[in-house]
């Protein structure tokens, strides 16, 4: 990211190609849209871009970047532009094993996607970058301008809510 601030062109390319897989999936645990993920994230590269000059290394990049990440998807869904599309699964047709165990995947991950929907941005934001974005309970302080016992309570909230939801339609058993 240094080598951006001072104009490296090549340099934002290769910071593109190396985060930007990782951050969709991030960003679609927000969104479960694989189309609204890749557009926020290309806003996402677009704030580094504009910040550039103005970047200073006060912690990891990737806290910086999901920094801005965690805030966009946020923002996004505040906005309300986006409406998250529910899939209709229908029974499966019996046909394999293998395809009635995709039904009933997409189905937990769905169920776990509302539930994550209904918890508090805190929360939500907490889970999604520990669980799936692989940060430390450390970064997502930083990320959320949190404390880090109020990261750990954030995520043990959530982890309680999805359990509990999951448990009061049969799917976490």
């Amino acid at each position: 990211m240094l080598r951006v601030r001072e104009g490296d062109e090549a340099a934002f390319r290769e910071l593109f190609k190396r985060h930007a897989a990782a951050l969709v999936g991030f960003v679609d645990r927000f969104f479960y849209n694989r189309a609204v993920s890749e557009e926020v994230v290309q806003e996402v590269f677009l704030k580094v871009y504009r910040a550039r000059k103005k970047y200073q290394p006060k912690s990891k990049f990737t806290t910086w970047l999901y920094t801005i990440a965690t805030r966009a998807s946020l923002n996004e869904l505040r906005r309300g532009v986006f409406k998250q599309k529910r899939r209709e699964l229908g029974e499966g047709d019996g046909a394999t094993p293998a395809v009635d165990d995709e039904v009933a995947g997409r189905r937990l991950r769905d169920r776990v996607a509302k539930i994550l929907a209904g918890l508090p941005e805190n929360q939500r934001a907490a889970f999604l970058l520990v669980r799936f974005g692989g940060r430390s309970y450390g970064e997502v302080a930083q990320i959320l301008g949190l404390s880090e016992s109020a990261v750990k309570s954030q995520i043990f909230r959530a982890t309680d809510s999805v359990r509990r939801g999951l448990e009061e339609d049969g799917s976490g058993k």
